[in-house]
């Protein structure tokens, strides 16, 4: 259930509870980082924070002025899934699926490695380049399946109010992206004293947010250029925007295996990351026999 409650502009509320309701109802932060920075990507997430947070394995954040030089030069994966959500500017992409064109501001980027792919991205230039790229960890059965990719134009991307649906679905509203069950993905835009209740799917005991602009209310907490892992558990997250905000918060049920990590992979297995790293060997061999990489 969400809840969307309005108050002052220019006095917005601290996040409250209504009468009689436990202020411990609400699901508490239990980590928070301001991530690391390298040049005009933040990484929020790496795999010794991810350990708690799987199938979430990396999450960055990149935010910069383009001139339109190749962020993302064509580079494997395997075992994994990217999700890349632009908030602003634009970018052109490949992959080895077959797959080439455009993302503007708005779109939606989900690339199942599954067995292996490499995948480009060149920002255009003379833009604000900003938004998240996130690495989710495929089931033991997606691991090593042929790589699927899917680029959703703004108008594609599902939306519920101010929640657009990135991952999994939000108030009976599913995303046309086709992820793994068991994860929920959303970008939330508050106002100034609006309080959202983001009640997690049944099951998903972990779960975290991250403000990009803005700062948010939680409880006695407030949360501006970081990211926050709630405490394990199923309670409803209740946030309250101190100012116009964007943030994403991610949800699932945890991933039930040890993850071997490769240099661009994430498997369950020794002998899934060997197969996985053959196979972007492969891929590998063929593009730079046509150029397309160094």
């Amino acid at each position: 259930m969400k809840v969307i409650e309005r108050g002052s502009q220019a006095n917005p509320p601290a996040a409250q509870t209504e009468p009689g309701r436990r202020t411990d109802a609400f699901r508490a932060i239990a980590t928070r980082t301001k991530g690391q920075v390298h040049g005009p990507v933040n990484r929020l997430l790496s795999p010794g924070l991810a350990h708690s947070l799987k199938p979430f394995v990396f999450l960055d954040y990149f935010d910069f002025q383009s001139a339109g030089k190749t962020m993302f030069p064509m580079h494997p994966h395997s075992g994994i899934a990217t999700t890349t959500v632009l908030l602003e500017g634009g970018m052109r992409y490949e992959d080895t699926t077959g797959a080439s064109g455009l993302l503007e501001a708005g779109s939606v980027e989900w690339m199942r490695a599954g067995k292996g792919v490499w995948h480009d991205g060149v920002p255009l230039p003379g833009r604000r380049l900003r938004g998240y790229q996130l690495w989710v960890a495929l089931p033991q059965a997606l691991e090593l399946s042929p790589a699927q990719s899917q680029y959703l134009q703004p108008a594609e991307v599902a939306q519920v109010g101010n929640v657009r649906v990135i991952l999994g679905q939000y108030q009976g509203v599913r995303s046309k992206v086709e992820a793994p069950e068991g994860i929920q993905y959303l970008y939330v835009s508050l106002q100034a004293g609006e309080t959202i209740e983001l009640a997690p799917p049944s099951g998903h005991d972990v779960a975290w947010l991250h403000v990009g602009h803005g700062a948010l209310l939680t409880g006695n907490d407030r949360i501006a250029d970081e990211l926050v892992v709630f405490e394990a558990g199923d309670r409803t997250v209740r946030l309250t925007a101190a100012s116009a905000t964007g943030f994403i918060f991610g949800t699932a049920r945890k991933h039930p295996h040890e993850l071997v990590l490769g240099s661009y992979s994430v498997h369950t297995s020794v002998a899934a990351l060997r197969h996985g790293e053959q196979e972007i060997a492969r891929l590998g061999e063929q593009l730079r026999a046509s150029g397309r990489a160094i």
